[in-house]
C-alpha cells in the first residue's frame, strides 16, 4: 500500500514530488490479487466471532481472531516464495509426532500458525478487511483515462524495483511501471532484485535494496 500511495501522490502532486521509490508494487490491482485478498475477507467474516463487525464488546479473547489469523496465513504464502518455503522447511515435522495420522504437524504448518496466532495480537479484523479493500481498489488509471496515461504524469525522479520471485505483485507490475513512466528513471531502468524471499525480499534483502534508495535519495 506504500507504493499505492507513492503513485498517487506523484500523479496528482507532480509539482511536490521530486522523489519517488515504488518497490514490488503494482499500478493497478488485477484480478488475481483480488481473488486473493477476496478469500481472506471471507475467512475473517466466516468467523463466528466475527458478528458483522460488531465485535467490540466482546469478552477478552472472543473476537475474530481464528478468521483474522487464518486471512494472516493465506497471506503469508503470498509474501513468501515456493523456493524458499520448500528450502527453509521441506517435510520436516514440527515435533517426533508423525503429521500422517498420529495429530503431529509439518514445520510449515507450525510456520504458519506462529505467524497467524501472532497477528491476532497486534491488528483489528475490520481495519484488515478496510485495507484490503482499498488495496483492491488501487486503479491509477481510473478517471484518469488509462493507467499508461496516468503513470505518463509523474514527473518525479523514479527507482522502479519488483523482486524476481514475487507472487503478490509478480515482476510484470514492475516492468509496466518503468516503461510508462513519464520521468527519469534512476539508472535508466527497472531494478530486478534477485531473490529466494518472495514478496518479503524487499524488506529482508536491505543490503540490496538500501543501496538504491541511498542513491536515488543522494541524486
Amino acid at each position: 500500500m506504500g507504493a499505492m500511495h507513492v503513485l498517487e501522490w506523484a500523479i496528482d502532486y507532480p509539482e511536490r514530488v521530486q522523489r519517488i521509490a515504488v518497490i514490488a508494487a503494482p499500478a493497478v490491482t488485477g484480478a488475481d490479487q483480488i481473488a486473493l485478498n477476496s478469500v481472506q475477507i471471507e475467512a475473517i467474516k466466516a468467523d463466528p466471532n466475527f458478528h458483522k463487525g460488531n465485535y467490540y464488546d466482546a469478552k477478552a479473547g472472543l473476537g475474530p481472531h481464528a478468521g483474522l489469523a487464518l486471512a494472516r496465513r493465506m497471506a503469508l504464502l503470498n509474501y513468501r516464495s515456493p523456493s524458499e518455503l520448500n528450502q527453509r522447511f521441506d517435510r520436516t515435522w514440527q515435533s517426533d509426532i508423525n503429521p500422517l495420522g498420529d495429530g503431529g504437524r509439518f514445520a510449515v504448518v507450525s510456520y504458519l500458525d506462529f505467524h497467524g496466532n501472532k497477528f491476532t495480537r497486534r491488528f483489528d479484523a475490520n481495519s484488515y478487511i478496510c485495507l484490503v479493500e482499498a488495496m483492491n481498489s488501487h486503479d491509477v488509471g481510473r478517471g484518469r483515462k488509462s493507467v499508461k496515461a496516468a503513470l505518463g504524469k509523474i514527473k518525479a525522479k523514479a527507482l522502479v524495483i519488483g523482486i524476481d520471485s514475487d507472487r503478490l505483485f509478480p515482476i510484470e507490475n514492475q516492468k509496466l511501471i518503468a516503461e510508462h513512466i513519464g520521468s527519469e528513471l534512476l539508472g535508466g531502468k527497472l531494478h530486478t532484485i534477485t531473490s529466494e524471499y518472495g514478496h518479503d525480499g524487499f524488506l529482508i534483502e536491505h543490503e540490496k535494496v538500501g543501496p538504491l534508495l541511498a542513491k536515488l535519495l543522494r541524486s
